[in-house]
Formats: structure tokens, C-alpha cells, sequence
């Protein structure tokens, strides 16, 4: 077997638990310095009216780690594209693979090998991958077609195995803060609509200024709950569209590999 590489990116285990942590602590000090600011309130501690920075402060505790989860969306977003930029290449892939065929069906295996060295990425570490086992079978003469052709995908398939994991990683904490963003909402909501029945079957007057906390922290609650699960959403689908694109690629790559060790037969 050759010496396969894989592409490296993207944050490790401990990498993702820093960010993870760091993220949670920026949430909690944008709720306590920035939306939690005396400048937001009246005498009496409540929002004034019509500022949104005071309104999400009366959100509660939930809204700190809603914040805090929309970050880490965020956060792995942008580390999921600087990955994926790279797994895909410094070219278009679509130019590379008509180069590589090209160069395969005149037979110029050097070339083809010095293109993937260019273009980089998982793709180009596949192609490697099958291009040097394509040259390694076609000069043994011990292995009949069958077996040339069976090396050759045992090959592809091994290193599409060395990059599968490295396009795919941290996409389940997205989806999972997508989910969790929008059931922690909710949770913000029910404790808001509790404080506001409670304020409006206190005895008397109903408590007109807990009355419109509840409300306001119900409503905060959903919307950022809301937003982060609809930003986790749509980057994880498109994500897995770039991750679908990109095994596509190889897949293609590889019969194009396969399809010339035939017609060499």
C-alpha cells in the first residue's frame, strides 16, 4: 500500500471543548456587561422603553446560554468553512478532475501525480492515492485484471476513509446546538408565560412591571432560541452539501482511476 496522507483541519477535541468553554464565557459576560448595563434601566431596575438591550437582559439565565450557543453556531461555522476551503483545494475541482483524466488517458502518470501536489486537498490526496497503485499493478505481472482493478479500489476506498472523518468533523455539534437552541428557547418561554400568569393572578391590580418581564423574557427566549436554531440549520445543510460535493468528486475520481486500468486490460 502507498504512503497516504490525509488532510488535516479543524479543531480537535480539545480544541472544540476550549471553544465550547470560551464561547459559554463570552455569553455570559455579554449578558452581564453589555446587556446588563445601568444604562438600559429606569430607577426602578426595569428595562426602558423600547430598548432591546434592556428587554433581552430581562430574558433571565436563559438568555446567557442561548447567546452562548449561538456563538459556538457561529464558531464552528466559520471553522467548519476554513476546513472544508481546504479539503476542497487550491482550484476548481471540476478543472482538476478534466486535467486528471486527461493526463490518465495519455497515460502520463507523473503529470497527473504533480497536479494533485498542486491542487492539494482530499481530493487530490485520493487521486494521489489511486494514481500511485494504478502505476504500482499495471507493472506486476503476478496479479491478473480482476485483482489490478481490486487493488486499485481497495486503494481509493482507503483513502476516501482517510478523509471522510476530516470533512465531517464538528458537524454534530452544530446540529446539536441547532436542536438544543431551540428547546432551551422554549424552556425561557414557559418560565416567562409562568411569571406572567403569576403577575396577573396576584390579588388586586395585576403587577403591571412583572407582568411585561414575563412577557418580554417569554418572548426574548423564543426569538433567540429561534434564530440560533435556524443559523445551526442552515449551515449544517450546507455543509453536508459541500462534505456530498466533495465525496462526489472522489467518487468520480476514482472511476475515471478504474476506467483506465480497464482499457489497459
Amino acid at each position: 500500500m502507498s504512503n497516504q496522507k490525509s488532510t488535516s483541519g479543524g479543531f480537535n477535541f480539545m480544541s472544540a471543548f476550549i471553544a465550547i468553554a470560551v464561547s459559554m464565557l463570552i455569553g455570559i459576560l455579554i449578558y452581564m456587561f453589555i446587556l446588563g448595563d445601568a444604562s438600559h434601566f429606569d430607577a426602578e431596575g426595569h428595562p426602558k422603553s423600547g430598548d432591546l438591550l434592556g428587554m433581552m437582559h430581562a430574558g433571565g439565565f436563559i438568555v446567557p446560554i442561548l447567546m452562548a450557543i449561538v456563538i459556538i453556531i457561529i464558531t464552528f461555522s466559520v471553522e467548519r468553512l476554513i476546513t472544508i476551503a481546504k479539503a476542497k483545494g487550491k482550484g476548481p475541482a471540476d478543472t482538476f478532475l478534466r486535467n486528471i483524466k486527461s493526463l490518465l488517458a495519455d497515460n502520463q502518470y507523473e503529470d497527473a501525480i504533480a497536479a494533485c501536489d498542486k491542487q492539494q486537498g482530499s481530493l487530490a490526496n485520493v487521486v494521489r492515492a489511486g494514481i500511485e497503485k494504478l502505476q504500482v499493478v499495471q507493472n506486476d505481472g503476478s496479479l491478473n485484471s480482476e485483482d489490478k482493478i481490486e487493488a486499485v479500489q481497495k486503494e481509493l476506498e482507503e483513502a476516501t476513509s482517510l478523509e471522510l472523518p476530516m470533512l465531517s468533523k464538528n458537524l454534530s455539534i452544530i446540529t446539536t446546538c441547532a436542536t438544543i437552541a431551540t428547546l432551551w428557547g422554549l424552556i425561557g418561554t414557559v418560565l416567562g408565560m409562568i411569571k406572567s400568569f403569576a403577575a396577573m393572578s396576584a390579588a388586586g391590580s395585576p403587577d403591571t412591571a412583572a407582568l411585561a418581564t414575563g412577557i418580554s423574557e417569554a418572548l426574548i427566549n423564543t426569538a433567540i432560541g429561534i434564530i440560533g436554531s435556524v443559523i445551526g440549520i442552515i449551515m449544517y445543510n450546507y455543509f453536508s452539501s459541500r462534505v456530498d460535493s466533495i465525496t462526489h468528486s472522489m467518487d468520480e475520481a476514482g472511476y475515471s482511476l478504474l476506467h483506465t486500468l480497464k482499457m489497459a486490460k
